[in-house]
């Protein structure tokens, strides 16, 4: 199979997500352009995760129809989805890393399941990853409760890059920072973009991480994607929860504060 990076990274078509007689999602229709950082927001228990968990193959759809660089998943051979797979990473909340496994480890871990490399190459690699996201080279040989919260998402983040993946997907990658590690961990996903031509899709709560990285911003509410839109068009929409949510105090204080400047 050979992905046509001309076509959208990823492409949803009347998603249906349910569990037994509870429906997730109904007529979810999604996309994400090429080498785009797009936040996805919605209320808790809207269903960010089922879509992402559903994006990332680990559901499958109980209808409708996701495309990746213009294939469909379901005509994919189990080969073809290894390929996709290998496209992909993921830095899960809270990192996800093996506790018994030190961050070189951790990251080697996709190296050993999906190359023929050797181990001294790989270790080479892994150490050129803890670099990338910003760890010191001593990092490397520590086990995951020696590191801080912020280190553990740098560490799960280089995971999630081992295999240089054209899509990534974070899952609340501010959460649990203090404002200055929030800050720069935003900078290193600009920079990660940039440097590795990244398409990002992430799910967050942080408006700050909103008005500062995000190209585009996704609103999951009512089962369905409401609305896809810059971030200033997505303010304006005229629904319950997205008034609320963007018309409340710590958004307006982002606003003033001036990290809605580049959007704006």
């Amino acid at each position: 199979m050979e992905l046509d990076y001309s076509k959208p990274p990823v492409e949803v078509r009347n998603l249906r997500s349910a569990f037994g007689s509870n429906v997730v999602h109904e007529n979810l229709d999604f996309s994400v352009n090429g080498r785009e950082i797009l936040g996805l927001v919605g209320g808790s228990g809207s269903g960010k995760t089922v879509l992402m968990n559903t994006l990332l193959g680990l559901k499958e759809p109980d209808g409708g129809n996701v495309y990746y660089f213009g294939h469909d998943r379901r005509d994919m051979s189990f080969k073809d989805r290894q390929t996709l797979n290998n496209q992909m990473g993921v830095l899960f909340q809270g990192g996800a890393l093996f506790s018994s496994m030190t961050v070189r480890e951790n990251i080697m871990v996709p190296l050993r399941e999906h190359t023929n490399l050797n181990p001294a190459l790989m270790r080479e690699l892994a150490d050129m990853k803890v670099h990338m996201v910003g760890l010191p080279a001593h990092a490397a040989t520590l086990y995951p409760a020696d590191l801080s919260g912020g280190m553990r998402k740098r560490a799960g983040l280089a995971r999630a890059l081992a295999l240089d993946p054209k899509l990534l997907f974070l899952d609340e990658p501010t959460a649990g920072l203090d404002p200055i590690g929030a800050s720069e961990f935003d900078q290193l996903i600009l920079d990660l973009r940039e440097a590795m031509g990244l398409t990002i899709l992430m799910i967050t709560h942080d408006l700050d991480t909103l008005f500062t990285i995000c190209d585009r911003v996704s609103v999951l509410v009512d089962k369905h994607i409401a609305i896809t839109d810059s971030l200033p068009n997505v303010m304006a929409f005229q629904h319950p929860w997205v008034q609320e949510y963007f018309g409340g105090p710590r958004a307006r204080a982002a606003v003033e504060a001036g990290n809605g400047a580049g959007a704006f």
